[in-house]
């Protein structure tokens, strides 16, 4: 009798949820296990106020999801219904002014007067290739690059923008505070080298066909599709069961074990099989800074001084490109700002279903000193109604979340570290360790996957595709043919 090949994996965020779909496809008897009462990781969706509002727990705009290798093979666009704004995101340097990244890079040219040329120069080799710059970017640094001009096109602007000649180009202020602001989500040093790389992709994205979309309903339509693809293969979700040691898992030990975990949780959960150096390399990966975020019902829109930022769904709120480094590098030192870079998103500007009529959502944050126990919400709001005065009396419901408690209700962010581990030069080829399958432990049958793992954060589903394909090739066992050109 023929006994059907078992794989686990432990915890269901997008990543946890992509190896899962990936293993089922393939054949085997796939349980996914979540110690929260819902699924989804950093893609859940909750209530917000008693109105029937919903709030974003983490993700809520998703530049990577269209143009991802694994989503485009998964046909998400045909799956999740995702609402493309005309502005990805846009920038308030001052009260009443902001810069606009449209998703058309010509009209962004255009109102960028003086640097448009150069921001057209900067990005759009870039943006006309985005599909093929993620196959380069969320992949492993160490392996030969399968677009080589395109690699090395994108590496020499990475180069410029990480160090003394990321102002060269620009003339203004408009157009290096408009790509701080994509630079400034990498949540590390300003300017670097890892920072660069990560928003001059965001940036990238914001003029590719997908520009920075939202996903009607909330995060959780995400994960959630995600799941229906795993039961129609005969997979299935466990939650409310934390796994804190390789023993928790049901039954015989299974084949494959997939941690989409911390690189410490990992060290915690599988300590007794990995070898004692290993151990240690995972125990020592640093972490960057966390979140202090605020979630509120408002009666009525953002009132920006500036009324073009009504149709962004995205809304960076830093002042220049000096002024966000400053704010960011001196919140890496571990001292929260007077007057933070905040992050905000607003569903409502495309996606009315968030809240009840009349109402809207605001999704905002700020990077805040890992673990730090402050309720930032009254400088979050000073912050934003400098640019939107009267938001505050606009606001019917209001929840805050520190950066403590951010780590608290996802073990996968430790001390609100969204990014799930500190990204710099290293940490981009290192992800936990250096090896070319970073997804692989020195344990059989054992792999991380996770956004601790190559190639870091972000909604991508890569990580977990990369360590699933992994698997299945140390497991002898051939990847289903719809992600066979996945690379």
């Amino acid at each position: 009798m023929h006994t059907q090949r078992r794989a686990a994996i432990i915890g269901s965020g997008p990543n946890g949820l992509a190896a899962a779909v990936v293993l089922a496809r393939a054949g085997l008897d796939v349980t996914v296990y979540e110690g929260a009462q819902t699924p989804g990781g950093g893609l859940r969706t909750r209530p917000l106020g008693p109105d029937g509002a919903v709030r974003d727990v983490c993700s809520a705009v998703h530049p990577m999801v269209l143009p991802s290798p694994f989503f485009r093979a998964l046909g998400i666009a045909e799956r999740v219904d995702y609402a493309v704004p005309d502005i990805s995101y846009a920038h308030a340097l001052r009260p009443g002014h902001a810069a606009i990244a449209y998703r058309d890079i010509e009209r962004t040219a255009e109102e960028l007067g003086a640097d448009g040329r150069a921001w057209r120069s900067l990005l759009g080799p870039l943006s006309r290739h985005i599909n093929e710059l993620l196959e380069v970017s969320l992949n492993s640094m160490l392996r030969l690059p399968t677009h080589p001009l395109l690699t090395v096109r994108f590496g020499l602007r990475v180069l410029e923008q990480a160090g003394a000649l990321k102002n060269v180009r620009w003339r203004g202020q408009d157009a290096p505070a408009l790509l701080s602001g994509a630079v400034a989500h990498g949540s590390t040093k300003q300017p670097s080298f890892a920072a660069a790389a990560a928003g001059l992709v965001l940036a990238a994205a914001a003029h590719g066909e997908g520009g920075w979309p939202l996903p009607l309903g909330g995060a959780q339509v995400l994960a959630n599709e995600l799941i229906r693809d795993l039961e129609a293969h005969g997979g299935r979700v466990s939650t409310g069961r934390w796994i804190r040691s390789l023993d928790d898992l049901d039954g015989p030990a299974p084949e494959i074990v997939i941690a989409d975990t911390s690189a410490r949780d990992l060290a915690r959960i599988a300590g007794p099989v990995l070898p004692a150096r290993y151990r240690r390399s995972l125990e020592r990966v640093p972490y960057g800074m966390g979140i202090a975020k605020i979630d509120a019902v408002l009666d009525g829109p953002i009132p920006w001084l500036d009324p073009r930022l009504q149709a962004s769904g995205t809304v960076h709120v830093g002042g220049t490109a000096k002024q966000v480094h400053g704010a960011e590098n001196l919140t890496m030192k571990g001292r929260y700002p007077h007057r933070p870079f905040v992050l905000v998103a607003q569903p409502g500007a495309v996606d009315p279903s968030r809240a009840p009529e009349g109402h809207h959502v605001l999704w905002a944050y700020s990077h805040a000193p890992a673990g730090d126990e402050v309720d930032r919400s009254d400088v979050l709001l000073a912050t934003l109604e400098e640019h939107a005065p009267g938001l505050r009396d606009r606001i019917v419901h209001l929840e805050t979340t520190t950066a403590a408690r951010a780590g608290e209700e996802n073990p996968n962010y430790p001390g609100g570290d969204i990014a799930c581990g500190r990204l710099d030069l290293y940490r981009l080829f290192a992800r936990p360790v250096l090896a070319p399958q970073p997804w692989r432990t020195p344990a059989k049958g054992l792999y991380l996957a996770s956004a601790a793992a190559v190639p870091g954060p972000g909604v991508h589903g890569m990580a977990g595709y990369l360590a699933a394909a992994t698997a299945l090739a140390d497991a002898g066992l051939g990847l289903p043919a719809e992600f066979a050109q996945v690379r």
